[in-house]
């Protein structure tokens, strides 16, 4: 059996509540006020179908993280896709177009953002947890 007194459960628990106001605002706002979202962070709104499926799935996350707060260790894996996804994007994405000098100047708040969920995940999710055999 697993020894859960290490896992912060504080952590776990601010990151959905984290995740439930932040991903779900933005989703939210990416699919009912799409404009105002991109007048606000100044993203363009070129394509509504790509906008119309981030906001979707930002407010996906939202929504599996209300889950989160009832049962935290169970909802890790939510945590866990995020800490990729948003690790992923930085790689593959923020860090070339800083290296050829076309990083656009509306991506750095969500970056920045993203850069926030990205640590709080790595410290509130319980690796050991996450990955113990059953």
């Amino acid at each position: 059996m697993l020894n859960h007194s290490k896992v912060n459960f504080k952590w776990l628990r601010g990151m959905y509540i984290y995740t439930i106001v932040g991903a779900g605002g933005f989703g939210l706002g990416m699919l009912f006020a799409p404009r105002l979202i991109s007048l606000i962070f100044g993203i363009p709104f070129e394509e509504p179908i790509v906008y119309g499926i981030a906001g979707s799935t930002f407010l996906a996350f939202a929504i599996v993280s209300i889950f989160g707060l009832l049962s935290p260790l169970k909802f890790v894996p939510v945590l866990f896709l995020q800490l990729c996804y948003k690790s992923a994007w930085f790689l593959f994405i923020v860090i070339p177009l800083i290296f050829t000098g076309q990083f656009p100047l509306y991506a750095l708040l969500p970056a920045i953002l993203f850069a926030t969920y990205i640590i709080g995940d790595i410290i509130a999710i319980p690796f050991k947890v996450l990955f113990a055999k059953d």
